[in-house]
């Protein structure tokens, strides 16, 4: 047998699986909206999406999948010489032009349905054994006239079923929708994916709504707020056809309807859509309506978080250990950082009234998110924290990090400088550095 090639170091994968396992674990039976251009299906690139889509499927995500088709349609209204019309980015469906869309939603549909159901040994694919759900579940109505030109066959959509995509969904399909809508009068409008997509991951209450975006993303921070984003995309000047005028609008919208959170990722970036679900990172920009990284005070529901935190600290000596039992009864002295539902930081004032001095202590941010303000951050509030409390001077007891402190306008002590209840509990075994900092 052939030994497999793997580029990852055995110790780095194992790191990084266990890095993943709160996704894998917060993933289980949510629903992710994933909306791409026909430029996916026409470049040969949704074959490696669909081991993508294979391995959310079988971590037990509700996968719902949205399609579109603008390149096929321009490709065969070149074909027929018929005249190509938008409006402010959405398309003039003519007659000949509808006859175009529904003919690229057929065959996008089967190719994207064929390349689902690939079960090839040896693959990613392998065992699959996706079923693919498809239909009517949108019903659309007129777009109207837009600046003076009537739209015809060009539609928004009125209403997303729910409920039948749930009961597909519930059954362990794929559900694939395409950019068509439907009328209670027979009719078909040509919808954009954006529009099927955002009105989807809104009726369907989704926990996320993803963009793959055909262009580098390099403007727009990793993460941002609904507030930040509209106040960012007012302050553009982009041309009419960038990814960001058509998804950035739709992003806002989606999570001011209900969606936990939107991510817009660059479609070329290998393995884009793992990197950026199951990596702090990420690749791509993140949109919510609340801040991602958010500072609060610790309950004890947090104990087993900033136990995982600290433990590696207290092993390398760098921090005194505690156990659960101490940690549950001082937890409401602690402070935690927390990016995206995951506790990245955390720190403890003790107040010692009497001597209006304060402990800092256990002060500890993940390392992945070191070297990134994180600690400074932790810091600056611990310092706003102990003068509301009538503080006058901060101390630190640390036998490794010394440096950290003194940066930051603590100076070298000695132990008669600590509250007289502190001194009676000092480690002479330890023998760590006292460290004082006035409070202005």
């Amino acid at each position: 047998m052939n030994k497999p090639n793997n580029t990852c170091h055995p110790a780095q994968f194992v790191k990084w699986f266990r890095t993943a396992a709160p996704y894998i674990h917060g993933f289980r039976k949510k629903t992710f909206v994933i909306a791409f251009g026909g430029e996916v299906v026409d470049d040969g690139l949704f074959v490696e999406l669909t081991h993508d889509f294979n391995l959310l499927n079988s971590l037990g995500v509700r996968l719902v999948l949205v399609h579109g088709v603008r390149p096929q349609v321009e490709t065969r209204l070149k074909e027929i010489n018929a005249t190509i019309k938008y409006v402010d980015g959405l398309r003039v469906t003519d007659a000949a032009a509808l006859t175009c869309v529904k003919e690229a939603v057929g065959i996008v549909r089967v190719e994207i349905e064929a390349l689902l159901s690939q079960g090839l040994a040896n693959s990613p694919m392998a065992g699959a054994d996706i079923r693919v759900a498809s239909g009517n579940f949108v019903t659309a109505k007129p777009g109207g006239v837009w600046q003076g030109v009537d739209l015809e066959h060009t539609g928004e959509v009125r209403k997303v079923d729910a409920a039948a995509i749930n009961e597909s969904l519930a059954s362990g399909a794929i559900v694939l929708l395409s950019p068509l809508g439907y009328s209670p009068t027979g009719e078909v409008f040509n919808l954009t994916l954006e529009d099927v997509a955002t009105s989807a991951a809104i009726a369907l209450k989704a926990e996320k709504l993803i963009f793959l975006m055909d262009a580098a993303n390099d403007a727009l921070p990793k993460t941002v707020t609904t507030a930040e984003a509209a106040k960012w995309l007012k302050a553009q000047k982009r041309p009419t056809d960038s990814d960001l005028d058509y998804y950035l609008p739709c992003a806002i919208d989606a999570c001011r309807g209900g969606v936990n959170r939107v991510h817009l990722i660059n479609r070329h970036t290998e393995g884009g859509l793992l990197q950026e679900l199951f990596t702090h990172e990420g690749v791509g920009s993140m949109i919510a309506n609340e801040p991602v990284e958010t500072l609060r005070k610790a309950n004890i529901d947090d104990v087993g978080a900033i136990l995982q935190l600290i433990e590696p600290l207290e092993q390398a000596g760098i921090l005194v250990r505690r156990g659960r039992e101490r940690l549950e009864m001082e937890v409401e002295l602690f402070y935690i950082l927390e990016h995206d539902g995951m506790v990245i930081g955390c720190a403890a004032l003790y107040p010692y009234p009497d001597a209006a001095m304060g402990e800092l202590a256990c002060l500890a941010v993940h390392p992945d998110y070191r070297n990134s303000g994180r600690g400074e951050r932790l810091f600056d509030h611990m310092q706003v924290l102990a003068r509301n409390q009538g503080l006058t001077r901060l101390f630190a007891l640390t036998t490794r990090t010394e440096h950290w402190f003194v940066e930051r306008g603590f100076k070298q002590g000695k132990i008669d400088d600590l509250p007289t209840e502190k001194q009676e509990l000092y480690n002479y075994q330890r023998r760590s550095k006292v460290f004082v900092k006035q409070l202005g």
